[in-house]
């Protein structure tokens, strides 16, 4: 386990930049082997804004770096923390800890916070308004939301006091689960079912892209499924059933334009309104 710490410590940026443009890749041929659904679409033109809106979230975070590492390195030296308050843990499981609670702040938290706050939600519009998930959906962030991402990233390193090899892994774990959760990939349901009591399956995620409320309001975890347990948050969804797009923007030539989604926060906007009961 230290030898793994002291990895991801130091972590290479070839190293994550492979993560990140493997996973995409490998999750991409399986979305051609084992399809959830079998799009009629140019994959490559669908994938162009979401690339785009990917190197965005690089970009940002890159430029942002250097405040993870200086709280980082100012919470461990001066002891300020949850991990560094709680009676001295066994290395593994002050990692585990500690990556749980990344994701429950910088992900769970900030993705609730995305959907009940309405200028975050008129930014998180653009996520939302994809209307073929696949693996490139996953970091399809307007830039506006990868600040407030990191903002929440932060605070949650801030408060737990942890260390840069516990954040490394956990912005590891993150990119490779969204990529995950994100892809076309059809998994048998009870495997998809069972993963689903411990990480955010593909089927749990594709709920939480419904076009229609209540399911838009679900099933917002990113790597573990317990916070959506915990905090009654998780809806399971036929996903022979689910329609992809929010219905308030469903306009899917305009939404696959790269100039129309940096301007979509900036329009007239509301929340999703209720599913039908025939939807439930």
């Amino acid at each position: 386990m230290e030898t793994v710490m002291k990895y991801f410590e130091t972590i290479p940026s070839l190293h994550r930049s492979i993560l990140l443009v493997g996973g995409l890749s490998l999750f991409w041929i399986l979305e051609g082997s084992v399809p959830l659904i079998k799009f009629d679409y140019s994959k490559w033109k669908h994938a162009l804004p979401n690339l785009f809106f990917t190197a965005t979230t690089v970009i940002i975070n890159f430029l942002l770096a250097f405040l993870l590492l200086t709280t980082s390195d100012w919470t461990t030296a001066s002891g300020f923390g949850l991990l560094q308050w709680i009676p001295e843990l066994p290395l593994w499981a002050e990692v585990i800890v500690g990556v749980m609670l990344l994701d429950l702040v910088g992900a769970y938290i900030a993705h609730w916070a995305e959907h009940k706050i309405k200028p975050f939600w008129m930014i998180h519009l653009v996520h939302h308004s994809d209307h073929k998930v696949d693996t490139t959906t996953a970091n399809r962030h307007h830039p506006l939301e990868s600040f407030i991402r990191f903002g929440f990233t932060l605070f949650g390193v801030f408060i737990l006091g942890a260390n840069m090899g516990i954040i490394m892994l956990y912005q590891s774990l993150s990119l490779v689960l969204t990529q995950f959760n994100h892809a076309n990939i059809k998994l048998p349901k009870k495997l998809d079912m069972a993963l689903s009591f411990i990480i955010v399956s593909p089927d749990m995620h594709k709920t939480h892209h419904h076009y229609r409320l209540p399911y838009t309001d679900a099933n917002f975890g990113n790597i573990f499924s317990i916070w959506d347990h915990l905090f009654g948050t998780y809806l399971p969804f036929d996903r022979e059933k689910i329609v992809y797009g929010v219905d308030v923007f469903f306009d899917e030539k305009e939404n696959g334009k790269i100039k129309t989604l940096l301007k979509q926060p900036f329009q007239a906007y509301s929340k999703p309104t209720l599913a039908p009961e025939t939807e439930s």
